[in-house]
């Protein structure tokens, strides 16, 4: 419980800097490359740690699947290239580019838009007194902050009016009244202090 006022917010993690970002990137898809896809499950394994989202851990678990799969296949083959038959060199080179182009094509997407939502976030703004749009009105805050948020005045400056509020509700009316009488009550108990301790 924090009592009256705003509420803390909660910590979020920093976004990396995009060139961190770009330099992971570049290595997972360079790596995903030169490994024929068979490395394209680091690239999902990232993915799914960053987003959290079930379908990104689910996508991971296929691609380690296909990547078994294709390891398997391509174990199976013949070490000669002239001893394999055209469909089993087509399956193997269609499984390949299959594996590569979604692997990579989906990570750079999944992933660029997810910290591009995050970017996008407005950050929280604090409702002014004086809105002209639909009033908003702030809790009270205790007496002891109140004292300690009021700015100093400047002497060197010339006072400006206070802007006009607009008109009340009746609750903040009545807010105010019971503020004014605990003014009141603490000026009264402390005038009755210092005259006690001046006796």
């Amino acid at each position: 419980m924090h009592g009256y006022g705003l509420t803390p917010q909660q910590p979020t993690t920093p976004r990396p800097s995009q060139a961190t970002l770009t330099a992971v990137r570049v290595i997972l898809v360079v790596v995903t490359v030169l490994s024929c896809g068979l490395l394209g499950w680091a690239a999902m394994l990232r993915l799914a740690i960053v987003t959290r989202r079930p379908r990104d851990w689910i996508l991971l678990v296929v691609v380690a699947l296909l990547n078994g799969g294709l390891f398997v296949f391509i174990m199976a083959t013949p070490d000669d290239p002239d001893d394999m038959s055209d469909a089993a060199a087509l399956v193997m080179f269609l499984w390949l580019v299959g594996v590569l182009a979604g692997v990579i094509t989906y990570y750079l997407y999944a992933e660029i838009r997810h910290y591009n939502s995050l970017g996008s976030t407005p950050p929280p703004t604090l409702p002014s007194p004086y809105a002209a749009t639909a009033p908003v009105h702030p809790a009270p805050l205790p007496y002891q902050q109140q004292h300690l948020v009021q700015p100093r005045p400047n002497p060197y400056t010339v006072p400006t009016p206070p802007p006009t509020p607009t008109p009340a509700p009746q609750r903040l009316d009545q807010v105010r009244a019971e503020l004014d009488e605990l003014s009141d009550y603490l000026r009264k108990e402390n005038k009755e202090h210092k005259e006690g301790e001046g006796r």
